[in-house]
């Protein structure tokens, strides 16, 4: 019995390439997104602690250290600059990831495009060879009735 064979195996294959491509692509903006959300809330943290550090130095009701408070200070407006640029770069990732997923769904939907075809081929190949095996039975049919019918006379 013969076997279906795409003859578009190999678009196929560079189609399923191609969306593997783009979920690579995806996937390492979610990693650059996951590590700059990452990092903002860490600066964020930081600068929470600095203020409760800050605080509970001012509550004391003792002696402030003022170049503490100032490295303090520092300290909280380093981590503020550093998270609102960790913001501004996951802005730009946030765009780019947005089009890498276009870029994926178009990618998926040429492959699955390419895969409903093959599957229709193959529909197609199995009716036919149904058909065709059909006939042949019905063939064997008649002929064996032919036997069996002029045996009888």
């Amino acid at each position: 019995m013969p076997r279906f064979r795409f003859k578009l195996q190999p678009v196929l294959d560079q189609r399923e390439r191609e969306e593997r491509d783009k979920q690579m692509i995806v996937a390492s903006f979610e990693r650059e997104r996951l590590a700059l959300e990452s990092r903002i809330r860490m600066c964020q943290q930081m600068m929470d602690d600095e203020r409760t550090t800050l605080s509970a130095a001012l509550a004391t009701g003792q002696r402030v250290d003022l170049k503490a408070v100032k490295m303090q200070a520092g300290a909280a407006l380093t981590y503020n600059f550093q998270a609102q640029r960790s913001v501004l770069e996951l802005a730009g990732v946030f765009r780019k990831l947005k089009l890498a997923r276009e870029e994926l769904a178009g990618a998926a939907a040429r492959r699955k495009a390419v895969e409903l075809l093959r599957d229709q081929q193959q529909a197609e190949f199995k009716r036919a060879q149904d058909m065709k095996e059909s006939h042949e039975l019905d063939e064997m049919s008649v002929m064996r009735f032919q036997r069996n019918d002029g045996i009888r006379l």
